[in-house]
């Protein structure tokens, strides 16, 4: 399918989160040939000249195997990228991602404040499976940084730190001789503490509704975060990712590095327990299949409610582009035996991925490790 006219120029000009692009509509576009052009650099000077050679030596691959009718179009899909492959990268960009197709007049620039992995295809739909990765590593979080006197919401998207509120306050200092008695004070002060945690529970609430995000981490020091956490409503409770120390004054860089490491943590248990209810249902025959063939149908039948991906699979096979019909472990024939049209080679866990995004599926990736004893890369728990 063809991207519609407001989908086909997108290039903003500074870092965006993993989470602002938009995998679903780029899972519905493809077409009969060879034509889109996915490109994932890591940017840095340092980077520059391995680049180069990257992806000099990925084109050079590509054109020997082209056909001769196609290498015009391939030809003019790269001058549209070639420049912006190698442009400077702008303040906070450590990865781009480009996807381009001339025949389509289609062009997506996203800059990155995470690296992705190298990887430069042409093939007959944007190449989405590390940026589905990417989506997987950095999920959005909110950050909440307190102690008595102030507090910072944080939202970190794709290691980009978006302050959302920051809220303080003037306790009374300690007081000089001939003032209120000691136990008046403290009594005072407590109650001011407790007033400012209610304003902010009241704006944390406020910033969460707002915010479509996996879960908080409360930060700071001392023991007035874990004050801070009793106050606030169940729900949000429920949602919060850990309680860690640190200090106020944590550079913004530290501040993501201790969020990331809690988030890292809370998906290897979300993945874990995937894995766990997933071979429940397996072993009393319920809502669960495995292996590409069993898995393609369910999701052909929009039956699956979560797709289960190795990490780092890869399945050989082929797609055709006409009516989508998509087989493993075998070569492409010259035209579909389904409906007569054209086919090509692909990673069937990548096309499995874009029909689990066409039909709403979850997506979760998970260690060979934790999966079955088998060869298997792919895995359903079904909706019914």
């Amino acid at each position: 399918m063809k991207p519609e006219m407001s989908f086909r120029q997108i290039t903003p000009e500074g870092p965006v989160s993993v989470t602002d692009i938009d995998l679903r509509a780029l899972a519905e576009i493809y077409a009969e040939e060879n034509v889109y052009l996915s490109v994932y650099l890591p940017v840095s000077r340092e980077n520059e000249h391995v680049n180069r050679v990257f992806v000099n030596s990925r084109v050079g691959a590509i054109k020997k195997v082209l056909p001769a009718d196609l290498r015009p179009e391939f030809e003019k899909t790269f001058d549209m990228a070639e420049e912006l492959l190698f442009e400077p990268a702008v303040s906070g960009e450590r990865g781009r991602i480009i996807f381009a197709s001339a025949p389509d007049s289609f062009l997506h620039v996203y800059r990155l404040a995470v690296e992705p992995e190298k990887s430069l295809v042409l093939d007959t739909s944007p190449f989405l499976l590390p940026l589905a990765r990417l989506r997987a590593d950095y999920e959005d979080y909110g950050m909440l940084l307190v102690d008595s006197r102030e507090a910072r919401f944080v939202c970190i998207r794709s290691d980009i730190a978006e302050e959302k509120k920051h809220l303080s306050t003037d306790l009374m200092k300690k007081h000089k001789k001939g003032g209120w008695s000691q136990m008046r004070f403290n009594h005072l002060r407590k109650e001011a503490i407790k007033s400012f945690f209610s304003e902010v529970v009241e704006n944390v609430q406020g910033t969460c509704d707002e915010l479509q995000t996996r879960g908080l981490v409360i930060a700071g020091p001392g023991e007035a975060k874990q004050e801070l956490v009793e106050m606030l409503p169940k729900d949000i409770q429920q949602n919060i990712l850990d309680v860690i120390d640190v200090p106020m004054d944590i550079s913004g860089d530290k501040l993501i590095e201790a969020g990331d490491s809690v988030l890292q943590e809370d998906e290897f248990e979300s993945s874990l327990n995937r894995s766990k209810e997933f071979k429940g249902e397996m072993l009393k025959g319920g809502l669960a299949v495995a292996g590409v063939e069993d898995v393609r149908n369910a999701l052909e039948q929009a039956r699956v409610n979560v797709l289960l991906i190795v990490k780092g699979s890869s399945v050989p096979g082929w797609i055709c582009e006409r009516c989508q019909n998509l087989q493993a472990n075998t070569r492409p024939p010259e035209q579909c035996d389904r409906c007569g049209g054209p086919t090509s080679s692909v990673n069937i866990v990548e096309e499995l991925y874009e029909l689990a995004q066409r039909t709403g599926a979850e997506v979760e990736f998970i260690e060979q490790r934790d999966f079955l004893d088998s060869d298997d890369a792919v895995g359903a728990l079904l909706r019914y």
